[in-house]
Order: structure tokens, then sequence, then C-alpha cells
């Protein structure tokens, strides 16, 4: 806590008052300053996870977001692809909507969607060797984001599991991931 804060006294948050808003408004600034860093580390600790692939998960990112810039994709775009699986840890049963759920303040519609729903569309490639119905994303037929989403997963999610691919290096990504998560979000209180 801050040297020049006074120590919060509330224990519920019916009991706050405006000075103590002030007083957590102020960290606000600093914390959200530090949402790369805290994005950064997490996507570190999908390095090492392989379960079963033939890359482990930090490397599919790294090859996803490597395919999408060296295809010219914008920035917004590349950040998307970097990010696009890392609730796997977290939220394995649905990392795409813990990764869109992220993302969301910061990207546009077209990019939350496509991260959002990317994981129904991928299955496309795999889902009928599980037993699964591969068209699953035809629900999402005549969606406006319905093509895109599919674009991205062909082009770059179900080709990015290559250990022969010369994907760019974290490194390269992190000035474009601070810049899109230093973006003023959204509103506070999500929809």
């Amino acid at each position: 806590m801050s040297d020049t804060l006074k120590t919060p006294t509330f224990t519920t948050l019916a009991q706050t008052t405006r000075g103590d808003w002030e007083g957590v408004l102020e960290h606000w600034g600093p914390y959200m300053a530090a949402l790369p860093d805290r994005v950064l580390r997490h996507l570190k600790l999908l390095g090492g996870d392989f379960g079963g692939y033939p890359v482990d998960r930090l490397e599919h990112c790294l090859q996803t977001a490597t395919r999408a810039y060296r295809d010219g994709r914008d920035e917004e775009y590349v950040v998307c692809a970097l990010l696009h699986d890392i609730g796997d840890q977290l939220a394995p049963a649905n990392h795409a909507e813990h990764a869109a759920t992220m993302l969301k303040p910061y990207v546009s519609d077209a990019n939350h969607w496509m991260v959002q729903h990317h994981g129904i569309f991928q299955g496309y490639y795999f889902f009928h060797h599980l037993g699964l119905d591969r068209d699953m994303r035809e629900q999402f037929r005549g969606h406006p984001h319905f093509e895109y989403t599919a674009q991205f997963c062909h082009l770059y999610d179900q080709v990015a599991f290559d250990p022969n691919y010369d994907s760019m290096p974290l490194e390269a990504f992190e000035p474009m991931l601070r810049r899109v998560l230093s973006r003023p979000p959204g509103p506070l209180v999500a929809e």
C-alpha cells in the first residue's frame, strides 16, 4: 500500500465512502499498467505443457501469431492470435471464452468473436475423430464473423503444430501486446 494513502477501514463495500474509492482508483492506474506483465507471465506458463501435441501450448500460440504476422495481419489480430489459447491451463473446458473475456475491452467485435468461437470452429478439423460433429460451427453460419473466424482457424490455428516451424520469439510480440492492452478499456463492468 502506498505511504500516501490512508489504510482503508471498510470491511464491506456497503461501508465504503467516496474517499475509499478515490484511494482504490489511485491504485487502478498502476494495476492496469502492469496488465501486460501479468499476461506475459501467464502466457509463459504454457511453455512445456504439451498435452499430447507435437509442440507445447506456448509454441502453438507463437506459431499462430507468427503466421498471422507474416501474413500481414494487423497488430490487434496478431495479439489475438498470440493469446487465443491463454485460457488452456485455467479453463481447459472453455479456454476460448476465457481468452475472449480477457481481450474484450481491448479489441474489435470481430476479433473478440473470433477468439470466443475459435474452439468450435477449430473442431472442424478434428471433432469427427472424437465422435463429435465436426460441423458444429454451422450453428453460426450467417453470422457476420463466421468466415473471418473460419479463416483464422484454417490459415493460422490448425496449422500451428509444426515442431520445425521458425516461430518468432515471445519478445517480438511483447511491444504489440503492450500497445493493445494499454488501450483504454471499455466499461469497468462487463455487459
